[in-house]
């Protein structure tokens, strides 16, 4: 069986206004997958306890066609999908796997578009959506979420790839 990739982040990215805190993208998506209230978890540069109350459902990907292709191979049970996370540096550091989703754990796509290439006019199909629910879904907070797509190439269609049922 093939099998895709998705890596979540577990710090913010350099250029992202939080660059270097922890993301705690692994603990939001136990939340949604376990359907878990809070999720402790431990700040590695403190080690102080924390509740991640947040929910990571879907993750957001440029290159729609690409992501399209291989979702409809998870939904027809010939891939699967392995979230994993950097160990230590993006790119430079080992990927732990978080979790091995197939067609049985409701993986899905959604196209995203943004209306004149602004986040401010998320698109799902026909139906404009609003942004502060597309990012919490994502994990993040709107000002977070908008940070973090600030240099991508809003003109081009994204991918919506739903860890649940959940569909906008």
């Amino acid at each position: 069986m093939k099998t895709y990739v998705i890596t979540l982040s577990k710090r913010f990215p350099t250029g992202h206004n939080r660059a270097g805190d922890l993301t705690f993208f692994h603990e939001a998506l136990s939340n949604a997958l376990h359907n878990t209230e809070a999720t402790l978890t431990v700040d590695d540069a403190d080690d102080t306890s924390i509740k991640i109350y947040e929910r990571k459902i879907h993750t957001i990907r440029a290159n729609y066609p690409l992501w399209a292709k291989r979702i409809a191979e998870v939904e027809r049970g010939e891939a699967c999908l392995s979230i994993r996370q950097w160990t230590g540096k993006p790119y430079r550091s080992k990927q732990v796997e978080i979790a091995r989703m197939t067609k049985e754990d409701g993986i899905g796509i959604q196209r995203l578009e943004f209306v004149s290439g602004k986040l401010g006019l998320p698109r799902i199909g026909i139906v404009y959506q609003r942004k502060n629910e597309i990012a919490l879904n994502d994990g993040l907070s709107f000002d977070d979420w908008e940070s973090w797509f600030k240099n991508y190439d809003l003109t081009q269609p994204m991918a919506i790839i739903h860890f649940t049922q959940f569909r906008y």
